[in-house]
């Protein structure tokens, strides 16, 4: 789940012949990179999204199938989208950014058995837009085009949300116990959980002290997890962002809010970021999400507010890679308008306003980058007026075998003498989101089920 953006007018100053003031500003925005965009399409349905993208450049997310009744995870490789299936019920998922380069995948799937408290405990309907199945779903793990199921801790579902290059897998899963503070249609008790290395193998996290819920959001390869800790009840209740080590949980504090705190991503080096609500919170009317901005934590440093692009009032950030560069989206007040961002070495950018050659897709939402700057992205296609899953890909030195890439360096060195370069379309077409896609934005940004909608 996780949304597009707009391109802006900008001019790409370059480099010119003489030692100008000029000639020094185009250095500095030289050091932007260029992207083109791919598309990648969906299964034949409306709806589409690039989640996760490894160093490999193995793309993984969800899409529609023909009739938007359904939706599968799909993982695409070598220009080929793959359907992963499901466990014997009509959907499956993957939404989370990939820290593994083996080939492993994990996500969510229904079964083919009937949820006694018809939970939507994976969030199919709220996630692909699809009709509520009343299925239990399980976390899987895939790989080679084999989906195996994860189990729980004794209750009906679990969802798995991410992977490190260890083999173990995290998300939370359900146990036996019904809790009254619950909201239906939420029944049982869930808990953080990390699966592997060895099949079959389930850890339990424990919540912060106070709370009684938790759920893992990612893992690193040195064993660090993070999710977030709060109770059952759906609402106005705090959720705090969590960071565990050696099964102990860390609360990463806040941006001056009380009521969520939300980590997606974590690379190797121990940053974390995520979204946080802004003081002021717990004041605000029942319909309105309170403003919430993208964080980056680190052990040393703490939580650090990396703001919104101009004019916006919401951002959250999905993924980070190990140069430390964040991928995420940037919305309006009514979330109308997101806009995918890139931040890095303090600057926060419209990732549409560097894309070179002619699309009609813009970048709604980055929702992972790797260590090559390559990003999985939400965008929405103006020709069919859909959101597809797309691939942007920069034009550097390591994407030389790109024809694209090619033909934008081309483009860019025979207009060095006139120094501007501009993006192929021209301004950001302001649209009316149906309310259906517009909660999507605000479920995912909010984490839906378990955070304030």
């Amino acid at each position: 789940m996780r949304a597009s953006a707009w391109k802006c007018i900008i001019g790409f100053t370059l480099l010119i012949v003489t030692a100008t003031p000029a000639r020094l500003a185009a250095q500095q925005v030289q050091q932007q990179r260029h992207y083109v965009v791919k598309d990648l399409g969906t299964f034949g349905g409306a709806s589409g999204t690039a989640e996760g993208i490894s160093d490999r450049g193995w793309v993984v997310g969800s899409a529609n199938l023909a009739g938007d009744q359904n939706g599968h995870a799909f993982l695409w490789r070598d220009g080929v989208m793959t359907d992963l299936g499901t466990l014997g019920g009509p959907n499956s998922q993957e939404q989370w950014p990939v820290n593994d380069n083996r080939g492993l995948i994990v996500g969510t799937a229904e079964t083919n058995a009937m949820d006694p408290f018809n939970e939507n405990f994976c969030g199919f309907a709220f996630n692909l837009g699809v009709p509520q199945t009343g299925l239990i779903c399980l976390g899987f793990l895939w790989r080679d085009g084999v989906m195996t199921p994860l189990p729980t801790l004794g209750g009906n579902n679990s969802y798995a949300a991410g992977v490190n290059n260890r083999g173990q897998a995290v998300g939370w899963a359900e146990n036996s116990t019904q809790d009254p503070t619950c909201l239906p249609p939420q029944m049982l008790d869930f808990e953080a959980v990390i699966w592997g290395p060895e099949q079959g193998d389930i850890q339990e996290l424990p919540p912060l002290s106070g709370d009684t819920e938790a759920f893992a959001t990612g893992i690193n390869d040195n064993g660090l997890v993070i999710g977030a800790s709060g109770v059952c009840s759906n609402g106005s209740l705090p959720i705090h962002g969590v960071v565990w080590q050696d099964g102990m949980p860390t609360d990463l504090g806040n941006l001056g809010g009380v009521l969520n705190t939300l980590p997606w991503a974590i690379n190797s080096r121990g940053q974390v970021v995520g979204n946080s609500d802004l003081a002021g919170d717990n004041n605000q009317p029942p319909l309105q999400p309170p403003p919430f901005h993208t964080f980056l934590w680190t052990k040393d440093s703490g939580m650090q507010d990396l703001g919104t692009l101009p004019g916006d009032l919401y951002s959250g950030a999905f993924g980070i890679n190990e140069q430390g560069q964040v991928i995420g989206g940037s919305c309006t007040q009514n979330f109308n308008l997101c806009r995918a961002f890139l931040w890095q070495n303090g600057v926060m950018t419209d990732v549409d306003a560097l894309v070179m050659g002619p699309t009609s897709l813009h970048l709604w939402f980055g929702n992972d980058i790797n260590s090559r700057g390559e990003i999985a992205a939400y965008a929405l296609d103006l020709s069919k007026n859909e959101f597809h899953a797309a691939l942007a890909i920069p034009c550097d030195e390591q994407h030389t075998d790109i024809a694209a890439c090619a033909e934008t360096t081309a483009a860019v060195a025979q207009t060095a003498a006139t120094v501007t370069v501009a993006p192929a379309t021209s301004g950001n077409p302001r649209v009316s989101l149906p309310e259906n896609v517009r909660k999507l934005l605000q479920n995912r940004m909010r984490f839906g089920r378990f955070g304030v909608r």
